[in-house]
């Protein structure tokens, strides 16, 4: 089973995809802020990390280069920031989480095709 790291600051959001998620065979481990999923990173060694910030996604692939990245965002704009573009994909926030779950399906599938 995969295990997936949900990052992200609304703590509704953040057990709506949990649940989703689950609901889809992952497994999910989830943090309210960056600092804290930095941590779980390193400690639960996820397939998949969800991030919520650019700053904590430049961190994380700096230590982990090939860890696959899903950045969900609000702001369409993210997707104009050079930053952003080291995400294997870019979510814009939603309620309805089939976009997001079709993502995270689409790279696990290819990690482990690859």
């Amino acid at each position: 089973m995969a295990k997936i790291l949900v990052i992200e600051d609304e703590k509704n959001l953040r057990l709506l995809y949990k649940q989703d998620l689950e609901r889809d065979g992952y497994e999910v481990v989830t943090a309210a802020d960056a600092p804290e999923g930095i941590r779980l990173v390193e400690s639960e060694h996820p397939d998949l990390p969800g991030m919520d910030g650019l700053e904590a996604m430049g961190r994380v692939l700096d230590r982990h280069p090939r860890l696959p990245v899903v950045l969900n965002s609000a702001y369409s704009s993210y997707q104009d920031s050079f930053m952003s573009w080291a995400a294997d994909a870019y979510v814009v926030k939603s309620a309805d989480t089939d976009e997001l779950r079709s993502r995270v399906r689409d790279l696990l599938d290819a990690r482990a095709a690859g």
